[in-house]
């Protein structure tokens, strides 16, 4: 055993003990009990006092019939154990995390579950005014376990609103080397990611059920529910923010019941979520079921299922979209491709007039850059693809740009699965560009027997330029304004709707003259982070 890793274990043995260790380790009362004894201790790997730090620090608390329950606060960061929060804890109050000094970091060993969660056909009635967990700005929530999640129920809402100097981070505790006991390293699916449960629309509901209050779906990973018929219905906000390492493998449903790093569940369009860096997640990045929730300025990078994964009749916007598949080096050193599809699209997760409230998924979506590679994703060994259409889908795109510098391996950009063809006159490209070394994967599989020229290029609106052209900027991420490949203009988008999209005068998520603004440098920042990690 290495020396660093031994005084780690001696140090876990002093927190358990708190006594008997020698030093000055701290430790803040956790529950200003009125009623009964609660146990809120948490085993930590770098229990140590700060000397910096002054001023007192109070870590999150919240009101139960018991009393206070809180967070210890070790020196440095805030611990919540089981005691705390976990799957078998539902927080019914409201919840603040702040910023703590000195770089501390609130750290989680299982579930977050925020508002009480239940079925509508079983009695349950959805609070109209649930709690709130709110996250200042600068503060990091760090997780230990693949079964700690934070799942806001319906009726809840999250407020996590940083800024550009100071976002907030959802992330794996593993990341810091403190609370990393074996020197592993921060890695895909160390924690389950954020589950949001919405009363909005979703063809999974019945029109009887939501008609009769009824629509209760389960979610994917760990069981809650949402679904109702609010499709303007508000969560809450996610702003300026990081969601790390996050997601998991198959649970006990089997493969596709898997964790994302943010699930948008029926969340209706009263809800933001602007200013977002996915990295690293097991499955999907952001997966819609249903809803009319908007997006806007997300990165994704190297998750290993799909980036955006569109399913059961979601209906909102997004623009400024940046996508990219690489690589990672995993723990046992060897090195693995991320990234299935940039977007895979689902219509529909039921159909037939039992079901016909809900129009099959219908989003516009404008401004995207995906860069694909000629890999085949750790997860499931499935080709790095920038679109895949299914299950009746329709979409409009504006200004997309999708790359695939080799093809020497077989993948391609574009594909369709047979249900995928079923509205493909209603899938469209706009003012876009398919620089990719192969671009359909059956070229012989195109809407109403239409060749690759009359579906994509669209009488001249979208142009195909193959996989050596010169997009990019020298940065590598944003359109190269200059490019002599790119012969057609962007859509300024005055057409859609302006109360959401910006106007712009460049094609793909990000411009090359636009070096100063938020969003060049939230995209530059992590595409920086990713390509290092």
């Amino acid at each position: 055993m290495q020396i660093k890793s031994l005084f780690k274990v001696s140090a876990i043995a002093c927190a358990l003990t708190l006594v008997g260790c020698g030093g000055d380790i701290k430790i803040t009362p956790t529950v200003n009990d009125n009623s009964t004894n609660t146990d809120n201790s948490v085993n930590n790997s770098n229990n140590t006092t700060n000397p910096g730090t002054t001023d007192p620090v109070e870590c999150a608390s919240y009101q139960t019939d018991a009393g206070t329950v809180e967070g210890i606060y070790d020196g440095l960061d805030c611990l919540y154990n089981d005691s705390f929060a976990s799957k078998n804890i539902q927080i019914t109050a409201n919840l603040t995390f702040d910023e703590l000094p000195d770089g501390g970091i609130h750290v989680f060993e299982d579930a977050l579950l925020i508002g009480e969660d239940g079925r509508t056909d079983d009695g349950f009635e959805v609070p109209t005014n649930g709690p709130t967990m709110t996250v200042k700005p600068g503060a990091t929530l760090a997780f230990t376990s693949g079964e700690a999640i934070v799942r806001i129920a319906r009726g809840a809402k999250i407020q996590a609103v940083g800024t550009a100097e100071k976002p907030i981070t959802f992330t794996s505790a593993f990341a810091f080397d403190r609370h990393d006991l074996e020197g592993k390293g921060a890695q895909y699916a160390d924690w389950g990611g954020i589950i949001i449960n919405g009363n909005g629309l979703t063809n999974q509901c019945t029109n009887a059920q939501r008609a009769g209050g009824t629509c209760n779906v389960a979610s994917e990973g760990i069981t809650s529910y949402f679904g109702g018929n609010d499709n303007q219905d508000s969560s809450g906000k996610i702003k300026w923010a990081k969601i790390w390492y996050a997601g998991s493998g198959p649970r006990v449903g089997g493969e596709g019941d898997d964790l994302n790093s943010l699930t948008l569940n029926a969340v209706g369009s009263g809800s933001l979520f602007d200013y977002i860096h996915i990295h690293q997640g097991f499955d999907d990045g952001i997966e819609f079921f249903g809803g009319a929730a908007n997006i806007k300025h997300i990165v994704v990078t190297d998750t290993q299922d799909d980036a955006i994964d569109i399913d059961a009749g979601w209906q909102g916007n997004a623009q400024f979209l940046y996508i990219q598949h690489g690589t990672v080096t995993t723990r046992d050193g060897a090195t693995a491709y991320m990234g299935n599809n940039g977007f895979e699209t689902d219509g529909e997760k039921n159909s037939g007039p039992d079901y016909s409230d809900v129009p099959a998924s219908f989003p516009t979506i404008a401004n995207v850059t995906v860069i694909t590679t000629d890999g085949a994703s750790v997860r499931d060994e499935d080709p790095s693809q920038a679109h895949k259409f299914d299950d009746a889908i329709k979409t409009n795109y504006y200004n997309a740009l999708a790359i695939k510098a080799d093809a020497t391996n077989g993948t391609e950009c574009i594909e369709f699965k047979s249900d995928g063809l079923e509205n493909a006159a209603e899938i469209t490209f706009n003012n876009s560009v398919l620089a990719c070394a192969a671009e359909f994967k059956d070229p012989t599989q195109m809407p109403a027997g239409m060749s690759v020229e009359q579906w994509y290029e669209n009488g001249g609106v979208n142009i195909r330029v193959g996989g050596d052209a010169d997009v990019l900027s020298t940065d590598g991420f944003s359109t190269n304004s200059s490019s002599t490949a790119i012969t057609i203009s962007a859509n300024n988008l005055s057409d859609l709707d302006n109360s959401f999209f910006d106007s712009v005068d460049f094609i793909g998520a990000v411009s090359d003259k636009d070096s100063s603004s938020a969003w060049y440098q939230w995209v530059e920042a992590a595409v920086a982070a990713a390509n290092n990690d």
